[in-house]
């Protein structure tokens, strides 16, 4: 029987906003993020607010508090539960961080839907700060390669397990951010990028 896999990307996609920047500027911190953007690499960046974030005294419950407040479409969880009901094997492949993914997943009550998240590692320190680290297999690539390179995995993955033959992989994302991920697909395969951007194809119609 065939199994179908469904890849998701998170921000934009599964909630409506970029989960980095939604934290960033609810906790006041746009002009300062804009300031250092163009002098250091995203991840490098995200941990440098968490940082910053920490020294004014925010906690990591001020963290939580704020993607419990992340806006999303009112059909994406019935949605996402309905296909994960029907045996699709469900995962997130995302340049967010496992610990904003994580949180509001489970705030969400979808977590146990995903069998696999891949994404920038994140933990919470001694000193009770955010930490957020890059994908540690790729440092040196862009995260829009990098997820190519991971679906590339998955494939590989499938494939050693003689499992490509009997499985399809549909990718979800939001645009061109999505360009490298969805360039793997084989022709078994299916990338809804754009259908999901509203062209066609819509999990929240």
């Amino acid at each position: 029987m065939e199994k179908i896999v469904i890849v998701f990307d998170f921000d934009k996609t599964i909630i409506d906003i970029d989960s980095d920047n939604w934290v960033v500027d609810e906790l006041g911190a746009t002009d300062l993020f804009n300031q250092l953007l163009p002098t250091m690499p995203w991840n490098t960046l995200m941990d440098s607010m968490m940082k910053e974030f920490h020294s004014e005294g925010k906690t990591i419950t001020n963290i939580i508090d704020v993607l419990f407040r992340v806006p999303i479409h009112p059909r994406i969880i019935p949605a996402i539960k309905k296909i994960h009901a029907l045996g699709c094997d469900l995962r997130i492949l995302s340049d967010a961080n496992l610990f904003f993914i994580e949180t509001i997943l489970n705030h969400l009550g979808i977590k146990e839907c995903f069998s696999e998240i891949y994404t920038n590692p994140s933990y919470v320190n001694d000193e009770g700060r955010l930490r957020i680290v890059p994908y540690h297999d790729f440092n040196s690539l862009s995260m829009d390669v990098i997820d190519g390179k991971i679906i590339e995995k998955m494939q590989d993955s499938m494939a050693k397990e003689g499992e490509m033959k009997k499985r399809t992989i549909i990718y979800l994302g939001d645009g061109a951010g999505d360009f490298c991920p969805s360039l793997r697909m084989t022709e078994n395969d299916f990338d809804a990028t754009e259908e999901f951007s509203g062209l066609g194809f819509d999990l929240r119609e």
